[in-house]
C-alpha cells in the first residue's frame, strides 16, 4: 500500500469510521460490516439442520408449511441487538446484506431447502417502507440469492393496510392485528412454486403464518418460512 493510499485511507476512518456494527471495534475487514470477533460470537440455531425445530414446532399445526428455520438466537441486550437495531433503524443496508448472506450459506449447506425456487421478503406497507427507506427482509433475501443463486420476488403479495406495532401483544392479540393484512397482488409469479418466505425475526409467527396462509391460496404453492433470528420473547 503506497503512502497517498494510507493517507486517504487514515482520513476516511477519521471522519467516516468503519465501525463494527456488533461491537464498535474499528478492527475489521473493510469488505465487512462486522469484526471477525462478532461474526464467530454470532449465535447460530442450526435449526435449518433439523426437523421439528422450535420454528416448525411454533407454527405446526398453524400453516401448511415444508420447512421452516431462523438462523440466530436473539436475545435482549446482546451483540445482536446491537446489530438488528443498526440494520433495521440505521440505515445500514450493506450488514443487512451480509446477514443475508450467512443466512444463504447455512441454507444452502443444510441440504433442506435445495427445492425452493423463489424467495418472497414479508412485505412491508408503503408507509414503513418509505420511513425506514427499504424493507429489510428484501435486503436479507437479496443476500440469500447471491448464495442461492434464487430469484426474489418482491410484488407477488403486498401489504395493503398499515398494522400496529406487535412487539407488546401477546399471541392472540397479534393474529387478531395481523388477520388480513396481505392480499396477493401478482399469482402468476408463484404459481406451482416452492417459495420461500423471509423475514428479520420470528417471536410468535402470527406476522409470517398470515403472510403464508394468503401465498398458500395461490395454485400449487409451497411454502416454506427462514427468519435470521428466532425470540421467544421480545
Amino acid at each position: 500500500m503506497n503512502t497517498v493510499t494510507l493517507i486517504k485511507e487514515s482520513l476516511l476512518q477519521l471522519f467516516y469510521p468503519h465501525l463494527c456494527a456488533g461491537c464498535g471495534s474499528d478492527t475489521l475487514p473493510p469488505s465487512s460490516q462486522l469484526c471477525i470477533k462478532c461474526i464467530h460470537a454470532l449465535p447460530l440455531s442450526g435449526f435449518e439442520k433439523q426437523t421439528d425445530n422450535p420454528v416448525e414446532k411454533i407454527l405446526s399445526g398453524r400453516i401448511e408449511f415444508e420447512k421452516a428455520t431462523a438462523q440466530l438466537y436473539f436475545t435482549k441486550h446482546s451483540s445482536l441487538q446491537h446489530i438488528m437495531h443498526a440494520f433495521k433503524y440505521k440505515s445500514n443496508k450493506d450488514l443487512g446484506h451480509q446477514l443475508g448472506l450467512i443466512m444463504g450459506n447455512h441454507l444452502w449447506q443444510s441440504h433442506r431447502f435445495e427445492e425452493v425456487d423463489a424467495l418472497i421478503p414479508l412485505p412491508l406497507h408503503k408507509s414503513k417502507k418509505r420511513k425506514r427507506g427499504y424493507n429489510q427482509a428484501e435486503v436479507l433475501c437479496n443476500g440469500i440469492a447471491e448464495i442461492m443463486s434464487i430469484p426474489v420476488v418482491t410484488d407477488a403479495v403486498i401489504r395493503p393496510d398499515a398494522t400496529e406495532t406487535q412487539t407488546k401483544k401477546n399471541r392472540t392479540d397479534r393474529w387478531k392485528n395481523m388477520e388480513g393484512k396481505f392480499a396477493l397482488a401478482n399469482k402468476n409469479l408463484i404459481e406451482n412454486k416452492h417459495v420461500l418466505l423471509v423475514d428479520d425475526v420470528i417471536t410468535t409467527g402470527a406476522t409470517l403464518e398470515a403472510c403464508g396462509q394468503e401465498l398458500l391460496q395461490v395454485s400449487g404453492v409451497k411454502l416454506s418460512i427462514a427468519t435470521l433470528c428466532y425470540a421467544s420473547k421480545i
